[in-house]
């Protein structure tokens, strides 16, 4: 018999206790494809019997089971020594593709040798373009925006709404500077040459690092409204909001430090730090007297 043909697109999915919307994921990746592709699942100690749910209705894809929650990037990093094809695809569980996106993001990828990365046009349920799906590289400035509330009141202004770029049309092929982890296919050459992901990350911000690595190493990074997918994030109990708020700031300021701190004086750097804890704190207590007027009621 004659040997499989190569994959030309690895999906790679970190799960942790997502079996149904994993299952769904993984239908909507093979449907989607029309070309030679290959499923690498690396599983974070999911309690859901997920890797199992996996290996019984789709034995093709690679499963990689781990015996402890290593976070998104270092469980990505060891899925990524497993994929096969010319092109990776980040999937998160949560997100269904639709028909052709996975043959629409590799066309592009054929078609621009200078691209190292493109994203989808990344829906939300409701049908609002997911704000994760295409943005700036946050700087000081974007920071404090978000901070004050600039970023919401002028979502289309090429400055107060620039971190997500409001001012660029969502119909239209853009360039960007960092597409989202949950559906951002990459070239493996340039992954080759720049390194993946970077392990100080736990969850959060590994794909803005990603997409900035690729940015020095002179690659390109696309937006494509013509392939589209659908993002349904799973809404998280209280105890994970806490971790997840937590490691949201955490990676803010990890990504500041690393790339850009040397350039700001230490009193900008303070200030830096402050803006991002103090949005910490201030979620924290937003959400605890929102958890205690409901148990009021």
């Amino acid at each position: 018999m004659p040997e499989p043909a190569k994959p030309i697109v690895s999906a790679l999915i970190v799960n942790r206790n997502s079996k149904d919307e994993l299952l769904e994921c993984l239908k909507s990746f093979f449907a989607s494809a029309d070309m030679p592709v290959e499923a690498v699942v690396v599983d974070n100690d999911s309690s859901d019997g997920s890797p199992a749910a996996v290996t019984d209705e789709y034995p093709q894809a690679t499963v990689l089971v781990q015996s402890k929650n290593l976070g998104y990037g270092r469980a990505a990093n060891l899925g990524l020594e497993r994929c096969q094809g010319r092109f990776v695809l980040l999937l998160s569980p949560q997100v269904v593709l639709d028909p052709q996106c996975v043959g629409r993001l590799a066309d592009f990828l054929l078609t621009r040798p200078d691209a190292g990365a493109v994203g989808p046009r990344l829906m939300l349920p409701d049908g609002r373009l997911d704000p994760e799906a295409r943005r700036a590289f946050p700087i000081p400035s974007t920071l404090f925006y978000q901070t004050v509330g600039l970023s919401k009141l002028f979502p289309k202004s090429p400055r107060f709404g620039r971190h997500n770029m409001g001012h660029l049309p969502e119909s239209d092929v853009h360039e960007m500077d960092a597409g989202s982890a949950a559906c951002l296919m990459l070239r493996l050459s340039a992954l080759d040459r720049v390194g993946f992901f970077d392990p100080r990350y736990f969850m959060f911000g590994e794909d803005l690092d990603l997409c900035y690595r690729l940015k020095l190493g002179g690659w390109k990074i696309f937006y494509l409204p013509a392939a589209t997918a659908t993002h349904r994030p799973k809404a998280a109990a209280p105890d994970r909001r806490r971790q997840i708020t937590y490691e949201r700031h955490r990676a803010m300021w990890t990504y500041h430090f690393k790339h850009h701190s040397e350039d700001v004086s230490a009193f900008g750097n303070g200030l830096v730090w402050a803006q991002i804890w103090g949005r910490y704190v201030a979620e924290r207590v937003r959400d605890t007297v929102t958890r205690n007027r409901r148990a009021a009621t």
